[in-house]
């Protein structure tokens, strides 16, 4: 659980750092803000499946120019994420959790593995949008884990 802690914790730092990024860039490019409203809705997504609610009201992919609506989806997504960890046992990682994805289709995944899907899914998406930040001339993120640790 420390582990799984302090990885959330480097997860809601780097949501805001690429956020800032995103701001200073002042990018208009359709795709990049997808990109991390994406990271921000698939978040939202995992928590209510782990919270054995429906996710079918979400749409993962659309298009945005509001950064201002996304940071505070990452907000509120670390706020209920902290919530549900610190009313979470260790045995209960364990456990299985039933949902059904986008698209309708039946899954059971235990809840370390989800916990361990955001965290990887939203690092993999940090780096695609830094990548797009460098082409653009513009200065990416340091969402490095080791950065955070030195905080």
């Amino acid at each position: 659980m420390k582990t799984i802690r302090w990885m959330m914790d480097h997860l809601y730092w780097a949501d805001g750092r690429i956020l800032d990024a995103l701001e200073e860039s002042e990018t208009k490019n359709k795709d990049l803000l997808k990109l991390v409203r994406h990271v921000a809705v698939a978040e939202r997504v995992w928590l209510d499946r782990l919270q054995g609610k429906g996710s079918a009201k979400y749409s993962l992919w659309e298009e945005t120019e509001d950064l201002t609506a996304i940071r505070t989806m990452f907000e509120e997504n670390a706020e209920q994420y902290r919530i549900y960890i610190e009313g979470l046992k260790e045995f209960e990682l364990d456990e299985m959790i039933d949902y059904e994805n986008q698209s309708g289709g039946s899954f059971r995944t235990s809840a370390r593995d989800i916990l361990l899907q955001v965290l990887l899914h939203g690092q993999y998406h940090r780096g695609q949008i830094n990548r797009a930040l460098r082409i653009e001339s513009a200065e990416p993120a340091q969402v490095d884990y080791i950065t955070f640790t030195r905080l």
